[in-house]
């Protein structure tokens, strides 16, 4: 079915989940495949640690085979993203695998062509890049929150899966992820960040406001996947009301997404330190800083 302008309606029987079997996607949700229950059939940390060892291979691979990979996070706010980030990249060399999180437009970004302030942080070969929130701004927060006027959000609509044809086209494997949690679980989340001074620079205005415009951010989610939701470069959904599952779920995914090879660099021996006849100055004359824990 389609709408008024063309687009495919979503079904919205279809939660859009994704299966990983036997470390393959699966084509359909409803394919059978086995499930590890957190604490029963695994230890959280330790099968994150397992996962964060093949994500230093696939970096090795990435790096050494010249390949260009960008990687989008999108959903609802306290959904999740940040947290899947950070265990994504925490044993990863920053150098390879960067984490992109752009602020409000400048008075200058607002008139460029609206895609050109990603561009500039695509990937060179050898380089994975993850998009803690992307250009799909456009399609969500901008059109919802009246922050683009109905003739820009149309073209991003009319533009976008041409943009990521070229991105494909030119040689960057494209991969994005919906963080996807419950309205109940994202006020839980939100009243931990009340309560919580180390998350509280978390929770925006524009996070508040969100939960005002429930309905119109789902109506908005369900415009832009009948859009951008390609056979080409899909949107694949991630169940995000289990935080711990959530980030091994998507690391589990992300590997699969990948054919790579263990090129991680085998161990050496250290070499000995040379010595010389070297007078260093005193000790006391350097500027030590308290040592107030021992």
């Amino acid at each position: 079915m389609k709408d008024k302008h063309g687009r495919k309606v979503p079904n919205s029987h279809h939660n859009g989940a994704v299966a990983v079997r036997d470390g393959k996607v699966a084509e359909h949700a409803s394919t059978p495949y086995r499930v590890l229950h957190i604490g029963e059939d695994c230890k959280y940390c330790k099968e994150l640690r397992r996962l964060q060892i093949e994500l230093v291979k696939l970096q090795e691979w990435i790096k050494q085979e010249k390949h260009r990979v960008v990687v989008l996070f999108e959903g609802r706010d306290a959904a999740g993203k940040g947290g899947a980030i950070k265990r994504i990249t925490e044993c990863l060399n920053p150098r390879v695998c960067r984490v992109v999180a752009l602020t409000t437009p400048t008075e200058r970004e607002r008139t460029q062509w609206y895609f050109q302030r990603y561009v500039e942080h695509l990937p060179a070969g050898g380089e994975m890049v993850l998009f803690d929130r992307s250009w799909y701004n456009r399609a969500g927060v901008e059109h919802v929150m009246g922050f683009c006027t109905p003739a820009e959000y149309e073209e991003f609509m009319h533009s976008c899966p041409e943009f990521e044809r070229m991105l494909i086209r030119s040689g960057i494997r494209l991969i994005k992820y919906w963080f996807s949690v419950s309205d109940e679980e994202q006020e839980k989340r939100f009243q931990e960040r009340m309560d919580n001074p180390t998350k509280r620079w978390k929770l925006s205005p524009m996070d508040l406001q969100s939960r005002k415009h429930w309905a119109d951010y789902s109506r908005a989610k369900d415009e832009m996947f009948a859009v951008t939701d390609t056979k080409l470069v899909p949107w694949y959904v991630v169940n995000a009301e289990n935080k711990e599952a959530a980030r091994l779920n998507v690391i589990r995914h992300l590997l699969s997404m990948f054919d790579y090879k263990d090129l991680t660099p085998k161990p050496v021996p250290l070499p000995h330190i040379g010595k010389s006849n070297y007078v260093r100055p005193p000790i006391q004359e350097q500027n030590f800083i308290p040592e107030i824990y021992r």
